[in-house]
């Protein structure tokens, strides 16, 4: 099973803005959210890892992070 991410903004349980296309059909999704008031605890952030773990496996956080930083600083040197 592959994997897609888009940013969205649901809004009293009513989707209200999508960053991509969603495809036709009826799709399962798991939502992560942050919420200001209401740390993690333990439990719940290994369970997080645990699901999200292998999603990323073929990507060089490393090199990532550099393009990443390129884009955000003009006059980055490496």
């Amino acid at each position: 099973m592959g994997h897609k991410i888009v940013e969205a903004i649901i809004e009293d349980g009513q989707l209200k803005y999508v960053n991509g296309k969603l495809p036709k059909g009826k799709i399962d999704v798991h939502l992560i959210y942050d919420t200001a008031d209401e740390p993690l605890r333990e439990k719940e952030m290994a369970k997080i890892l645990a699901e999200t773990s292998g999603i990323y496996k073929e990507i060089d956080a490393a090199t990532e992070a550099m393009k990443l930083r390129e884009s955000w600083e003009r006059d980055f040197h490496k």
